[in-house]
């Protein structure tokens, strides 16, 4: 009960910091159309967790990670991907040509997925940690990723010129590529490094039975 308690605890911890930074990215964005087009994903997934969180609830690992994301994407949408402070500092300290905070995004994009479906394929699929747990998961993220470019180039054909911050290319005609692989590299470093922590995490779960909805 006490172990129960304090997960709710720290669960709602995430989630008000969260409301805090999106509240804070809000107040004056520097293009409220992109930070629109930025922050929809996080309103979305916030709606979905609360709404299947007395059903499922994901470890705390995989919370963790979905907070981080969200608050890259909100940070992102705030400046715009390529006039975040953060990026504009590693840009002139290591003499780049571009902001890179988007490429962080689109990492992240493959990183913290990648863990999501793990969680919901050990979870609520026969599928076991192994070679093709790690196949299914990288070639979700892939997909994943692939749909989000299309999702650009559908808000640039619709938006014309008023979609180049959302966009963030740069001037970079190989961004889409990147974007990818990037992402792709994300899903392999997520389950290379986190896949026996995660499983620790779930330990319970699995040896209990593979459709048991319970967490650590």
């Amino acid at each position: 009960m006490t172990q129960a308690i304090s997960k709710k605890r720290y669960h709602f911890f995430l989630l008000i910091t969260f409301l805090c930074v999106f509240w804070w990215s809000a107040i004056g964005p520097y293009d409220f159309y992109t930070w629109l087009l930025e922050v929809i994903p996080t309103v979305i997934g916030t709606i979905i967790l609360l709404s299947i969180y007395r059903k499922f609830q994901f470890t705390n690992l995989v919370y963790t990670l979905i907070w981080i994301h969200m608050i890259i994407l909100v940070i992102g949408g705030h400046y715009t991907y390529a006039r975040v402070p953060l990026g504009n500092w590693v840009r002139d300290w290591l003499e780049l040509t571009r902001n890179n905070y988007d490429r962080l995004g689109h990492f992240v994009q493959g990183f913290i997925p990648a863990m999501i479906a793990r969680e919901v394929f050990l979870k609520k699929s026969p599928l076991k940690p192994g070679g093709w747990l790690f196949f299914i998961v990288t070639c979700f993220c892939l997909g994943f990723s692939a749909f989000f470019e299309l999702f650009e180039w559908w808000v640039a054909l619709l938006s014309g010129s008023s979609a180049d911050a959302f966009l963030a290319t740069q001037g970079d005609v190989w961004d889409t590529q990147w974007d990818m692989f990037l992402a792709l590299c994300g899903s392999l470093i997520a389950q290379i490094t986190l896949s026996k922590f995660h499983d620790k995490s779930l330990s319970f779960k699995i040896s209990k039975s593979p459709n048991t909805d319970d967490s650590r």
